[in-house]
């Protein structure tokens, strides 16, 4: 939902699979909406959470999730600049070290096929950890988590614009 109360409806068709039409996985994807998307209510800063959202569906390429997350980052509001340059973020000054740790700890959580002993999990974990506490670092795990799930739902759906 907007800030002005309207809802984000993409253009969108589902050129595969509707998953309406599982009630199981309906209610997996709704759930998560629910209690952890870009309309729940957290105590997460919404920035963070807004900012993860999106870097999630840039990473994932889903076309649904960065048409309603540009969106809602522009309805949050967050700074348009630091929007355009999501995509490169540690290449700027322009994001919080608590942004930067939350971003860090998303793109590790999204991409786990790349956390290794070189590169283990702990380290983004600890760096969190400073600037976030255990409830809103839960909160940040069920955004990721929820990112995730829409992001391969809509990819297995074929969600392409009209």
């Amino acid at each position: 939902m907007r800030s002005d109360g309207s809802e984000i409806k993409p253009p969108f068709v589902n050129a595969r699979v509707e998953a309406e039409d599982n009630a199981a996985l309906a209610a997996l994807a709704r759930a998560g909406a629910d209690a952890f998307g870009y309309t729940a209510s957290l105590t997460l800063d919404p920035q963070i959470a807004q900012l993860v959202r999106l870097r999630i569906a840039q990473i994932n390429n889903c076309a649904y999730c960065l048409n309603v997350h540009y969106q809602a980052a522009s309805d949050v509001p967050i700074d348009p600049v630091k929007v355009r340059l999501l995509s490169a973020w540690w290449e700027t000054t322009l994001f919080s070290n608590a942004e930067q740790a939350a971003l860090a700890y998303a793109e590790r959580l999204t991409r786990a096929c790349e956390t290794t002993a070189v590169h283990p999990f702990q380290e983004v974990h600890d760096e969190l950890a400073k600037y976030l506490g255990t409830d809103e670092i839960s909160e940040l795990i069920g955004v990721v988590i929820n990112m995730n799930i829409w992001t391969r739902l809509k990819l297995a759906e074929g969600a392409t614009p009209e």
